[in-house]
């Protein structure tokens, strides 16, 4: 067997994670987040309901290209073997370790089981690109004690935050570097960096029912996805575990080691990189599932602190754990994604896989029904899938829940009033639940993949039955803005409830 250098692993790691990604990406079904995100860049604008507009903005030139999903998932593809490359780059450049130390760095971070195998669009795309570049260069500046370099880092949190607000956790960790070194104008320049993009989201957040602050501070956590539980906290431990259960084992076996790293500005930066966001966490977890894709973001601070403070041989063991991890991923994704659809059949998901799998049947069984009638669904994943494949607006009918409320700044029901409809559901429909908005409906159902969908053919929309039962029970539960928050304007309040 020929022995490979940590380098020469490295560019084979590279490759075979790449090619395996690219395939992965082309072969997938778009997801219902993916599609949603999608329709975000089609119409980019400086801000959407649930998050910040940076995904939107990221995916805009290449919706404009084609809707290829290898294409649009190219930022997702990518942005691993990016972090790992500018790891790589930072220790060797800034920190000055030797070819194996980085390039086994650059590895731990590449082969991260969810940096292997998630090639799905999310607002957590251009966080961790972000969030890692804003990191290198904080800890940069950290070592230099370099203003320029803190403003940098800045501008950097600044575009992460414009990506998801979890951007925040690290900039409270670049609080808490200020505060424990004696520097507190160090955080003064990373806050002038990201005060532009923070009062471009405060703008767009004023004038659009404050609903980024409603959804991500309020609205979420009403439908009980949150709450007091003791399952939380263990499964906050266990994603831990999956994601980087051999760096945290040898971190903690090598406190000692890492209390020294402590004394240095730069790895006392990169040591609160992913303390901090951890900490938070755990503390959250308690009271909210803490999502896998959450932690990956400060996943390289902590792969930096191991290079930079741990004994080369417990990296490397660590490398050696994951690439494992790694091959048994990518092998069991090969049997899964090359299996017909039909294998899962028996599986309570199997609805929930045909719907993407197979919306071109579905579309086609509707179009008989489609002339001179508004395409509706009933929820956000199908109105968005639908949307994306169709390339045409396609509204969600009823009052939805707290997540993905897009529709409520793109769609004017007003324009509706009068016109027939055909909300299209993945459950057998309540004829009560449509009649009172329609002068008569018909429901129809719709064989698909051994499951059976269905479309209720509404005929002349009634808007003020709709405006009266739906719009007003969504004012209640989604725009009760408090009053300590000044409204410039207000979408929701102006077309329905003007004052």
């Amino acid at each position: 067997m020929i022995a490979l250098s940590s380098r020469q692993w490295l560019l084979v790691a590279l490759a075979t994670t790449l090619a395996f990604r690219v395939w992965l990406s082309a072969v997938a079904p778009v997801t219902a987040d993916e599609a949603y995100f999608i329709l975000w860049g089609r119409a980019p604008a400086l801000g959407f309901y649930d998050h910040p507009p940076m995904v939107g903005w990221m995916l805009a030139p290449l919706a404009a290209l084609s809707d290829a999903p290898w294409l649009l998932r190219l930022p997702a593809v990518l942005v691993p073997p990016l972090a790992a490359l500018a790891v790589r780059a930072a220790l060797r450049g800034w920190f000055g370790r030797d070819e194996d130390t980085a390039s086994l760095a650059a590895l731990a971070v590449l082969l991260v089981p969810m940096n292997v195998w998630n090639v799905l669009v999310t607002t957590d795309t251009p966080l961790g690109f972000f969030s890692v570049a804003s990191m290198l260069v904080f800890a940069r500046a950290a070592e230099r004690d370099s203003n320029r370099w803190f403003y940098v880092s800045g501008v950097l949190l600044g575009l992460a935050f414009l990506s998801k607000y979890f951007a925040v956790l690290l900039g409270l960790a670049y609080l808490a570097w200020a505060i424990v070194s004696g520097r507190p104008k160090a955080f003064l320049f990373v806050f002038l960096g990201g005060l532009p993009f923070g009062l471009l989201n405060l703008y767009w957040n004023v004038n659009a029912c404050w609903c980024n602050v409603m959804f991500n501070a309020i609205n979420r956590h009403e439908d009980g996805a949150s709450g007091w539980s003791a399952a939380t906290p263990t499964l906050y431990a266990a994603s831990l575990a999956y994601l980087a259960a051999p760096l945290l084992w040898f971190a903690w076996r090598g406190r000692a080691r890492l209390r020294e790293a402590w004394r240095r500005p730069g790895e006392r930066a990169l040591l609160l990189a992913w303390l901090v966001p951890l900490v938070v966490f755990a503390a959250l977890s308690p009271v909210k599932r803490i999502g896998l894709h959450w932690l990956l973001s400060f996943l390289p601070a902590l792969v930096l602190s191991v290079a930079l403070a741990l004994e080369r041989r417990q990296l490397a063991l660590s490398v050696r754990f994951l690439g494992v991890l790694a091959a048994l991923h990518m092998i069991a994704i090969a049997v899964v994604m090359v299996l017909p659809l039909e294998t899962w059949k028996a599986s309570r998901l199997y609805p929930r896989l045909v719907f993407p799998g197979r919306i071109a049947e579905l579309t086609g069984a509707i179009a008989p029904d489609l002339p001179g009638r508004l395409l509706a669904a009933d929820s956000y994943a199908s109105a968005a899938l639908l949307a994306y494949h169709a390339r045409r607006p396609v509204p969600v009918f009823g009052s939805g829940t707290a997540h993905a409320r897009q529709d409520d700044i793109d769609t004017d029901w007003r324009a509706y009033a009068g016109r027939d409809l055909l909300v299209l559901k993945r459950e057998p429909p309540l004829p009560q639940d449509y009649q009172p908005y329609f002068r008569d409906i018909e429901i129809k159902k719709i064989p698909l993949g051994g499951g059976v969908y269905y479309a209720v053919l509404g005929r002349s929309f009634d808007y003020a039955a709709y405006r009266a039962r739906v719009l007003v029970d969504v004012r209640e539960r989604y725009y009760r803005i408090p009053a300590q928050l000044p409204i410039g304007r207000c979408y929701f309040f102006e077309r329905y409830f003007p004052r």
